[in-house]
Order: structure tokens, then sequence, then C-alpha cells
């Protein structure tokens, strides 16, 4: 998950950026985009890259914890003919 953090916080830099120079280039699709809604969009995305960022590291650390607390499953052990007693 962090990974996809790092790039959708990629993707938010460059539409911020490009946004920041034309804002019809990102918000294509709306009739008169303004600075100020690149200002938005960016401000909802870096909330949503940096909460991806911190659950990415979170489940990373609880696996770690999980595979340091592993508890092994006990084996069977044979028992030897020799010490069982025979049927009459």
């Amino acid at each position: 998950m962090t990974y996809l953090a790092i790039n959708l916080g990629i993707l938010t830099i460059a539409f911020f950026v490009s946004g920041m120079i034309k804002p019809r280039w990102p918000l294509f699709f709306m009739k008169a985009p303004s600075r100020f809604n690149i200002a938005t969009v960016t401000t909802v995305m870096i909330m949503i890259t940096m909460t991806l960022f911190g659950e990415g590291l979170e489940a990373k650390k609880l696996e770690k914890i999980a595979a340091e607390h592993v508890v092994p499953a006990p084996v069977p052990v044979p028992v030897p003919d020799a010490d069982v007693p025979k049927a009459p």
C-alpha cells in the first residue's frame, strides 16, 4: 500500500504543478477551471496519499509483529514397537 501512496503522491505533485501552470490541462472536463479548484483537489489528494501511506506503514508493522510471534505446530513422535506389549 505504501507503493500506491508514493505513486499517488507523485501524481498529486504533477497534477498540482501542471494545474498551476495552466488549470485547463488537468481539469479538461470543466468549462472554467481555476487555480482554486486545483488547490482544492490537490488538498484532497494529499489527504488520501497520507492516509494510504500511514495505513501501509501500520500494515507492515503488524506483519512484522505477526512474523516474530509464530508458534510452531506440535509434531507427533512415533512410539517404538519394542515398548508396546504384544497382545496374546
